[in-house]
């Protein structure tokens, strides 16, 4: 069941009351479900989740529910916990994750883990994001100090970042020696360089490792797709590269000049998170 519903108080009523009043097709258990991973927003100044379902509203109180029972009811492995720097620290995102929530909910989002993980002791600012099919290390601020230093280094490109991927067919030799794919995205110059780091023969696919110099949305999918050697498991971009262990593409490293301490920082995927060895053959 899909629906989208939008309930106002027209007296002192629970949050849980008026929704069960106005949704009678869910039972209170689901709506409660819903309010618990995020589904139901109080409208305001700003607009937030509303989890708790006692919650006392007033007349004229606003709620939005966006109900998919198919997308509540999903999982995923968890987030983990590679570093903790205090004023910021940086996760393993896993594939199947989102960044962060949407209208329909924020139970399988970084965010919420990180949220969750420090018991709302901590406020989380996400600075960039992975797609939700992809896996890899993001870095979450703690404040907003730290979230301004940080979306300063990110937007000068001044955050190294590089992935492992796994695409289609061997590369020419030509454009292995090249080592950049530096088509434009969305009118927008934009360059992805690469290594070969193996060949496997047996599936007739190529392990890349990427460094990302611009950041485009879908840069590197769009790219190695562009060039007939799609990212393996794509479910957007290129052709005969479907993959039953989903998308083959992976942040394994970054690395910064810490603009809070002043020093180098570099961060690396465990290697039993990681998607391939990395060693070259």
């Amino acid at each position: 069941m899909r629906l989208v519903r939008t309930v106002v108080a027209e007296g002192s009523i629970n949050a849980i009351d008026l929704l069960s009043l106005r949704v009678p097709e869910l039972s209170k258990g689901r709506l409660k479900d819903a309010m618990s991973k995020g589904a139901v927003l109080l409208s305001g100044k700003p607009q937030k989740r509303l989890r708790r379902a006692q919650t006392a509203l007033q007349t004229g109180q606003q709620l939005q529910l966006h109900y998919d029972d198919e997308l509540l009811q999903r999982s995923c492995e968890p987030a983990q916990l590679i570093s903790d720097q205090q004023q910021y620290s940086v996760w393993f995102k896993p594939a199947g994750m989102l960044s962060q929530g949407n209208e329909w909910g924020d139970h399988l989002s970084l965010l919420r883990a990180v949220e969750q993980h420090f018991a709302a002791k901590r406020q989380v600012f996400l600075l960039h994001r992975l797609d939700r099919e992809a896996s890899g290390l993001v870095i979450v601020a703690h404040s907003k100090n730290a979230a301004a230093a940080f979306s300063k280094l990110i937007a000068g490109h001044k955050i190294s970042k590089q992935y492992v991927i796994r695409v289609k067919g061997r590369l020419p030799d030509s454009l292995l020696q090249q080592g950049e794919i530096s088509l434009p995205l969305d009118d927008k110059a934009c360059l992805t360089r690469f290594q070969l780091l193996q060949f496997d023969t047996t599936a007739q696919q190529s392990w890349l490792e990427v460094d990302l110099i611009s950041g485009r949305k879908h840069q590197i999918r769009r790219h190695f797709a562009a060039v007939g050697h799609p990212v393996m498991g794509d479910p957007q971009y290129g052709q005969g590269n479907k993959d039953n262990t989903g998308l083959a593409l992976q942040a394994v490293e970054l690395s910064f000049s810490c603009p809070l301490r002043h020093k180098s920082q570099s961060f690396t995927v465990p290697p039993e998170l990681r998607l391939h060895s990395s060693s070259k053959q």
